[in-house]
């Protein structure tokens, strides 16, 4: 079974991925973040470094469905595949930080790997308002992601809507600004009861 949790940067992916695979002893599988050789450099120009992270990102997470898709464990993903292509090429694109002729090219790799790729049994997305993405990424403290533009957040927000607006799949929506799931035990069981229900058929606990 493959779970992916989804969502914009700082809105609690990798926190949740953690819990969630200890909790139900689940396989996680995370974003390539601390050794990500374009990140820093990515931050520092966007449209120099864009298309090399984003072909960077597509290779780790079409490696990582390919793995899934082999193994016979319950596999937790932090980010999934479709919001490489779905959300951050296409904003970047947008924002002209991403060359047409990039993108293009971009998007036919995408093409390709996606009739290979077979969707999540169970799409966790936690939707995060930007005030909140915003403290969470301070709170974070990661030097690289100090010069994050708010336009930039706010770009993939709204990608993130429209897309999670039209995902065909079996989907969980979070409340991000609102579930305290990393420091609130209550708040996390509100979680694992709406999985267990998505998942096995149990009804949520009042």
């Amino acid at each position: 079974m493959h779970i992916g949790i989804a969502g914009n940067i700082g809105c609690g992916k990798t926190t949740l991925t953690k819990m969630l695979a200890e909790h139900y002893g689940w396989t996680p599988k995370f974003e390539s973040v601390d050794y990500n050789p374009y990140l820093e450099d990515y931050y520092e120009d966007m449209a120099r470094w864009s298309f090399n992270l984003q072909v960077y990102f597509l290779n780790k997470r079409f490696q990582d469905v390919v793995a899934i898709s082999k193994s016979s464990d319950v596999i937790i993903q932090d980010r999934t595949i479709y919001e490489d292509a779905n959300i951050f090429a296409p904003n970047l694109h947008e924002m002209g930080l991403m060359s047409t002729r990039d993108f293009e090219n971009y998007s036919e790799l995408f093409s390709l790997m996606m009739s290979l790729v077979k969707a999540p049994d169970l799409l966790i997305y936690i939707r995060s308002t930007i005030p909140n993405l915003v403290s969470q990424i301070q709170k974070r403290g990661r030097e690289y992601e100090k010069s994050i533009r708010i336009d930039y957040l706010t770009g993939l927000n709204n990608r993130y809507e429209n897309w999670i607006n039209n995902y065909e799949g079996r989907l969980l929506i979070l409340d991000g600004d609102n579930l305290k799931f990393a420091n609130n035990p209550d708040d996390f069981r509100i979680i694992t009861d709406k999985i267990d229900a998505e998942l096995f058929g149990l009804f949520p606990r009042e």
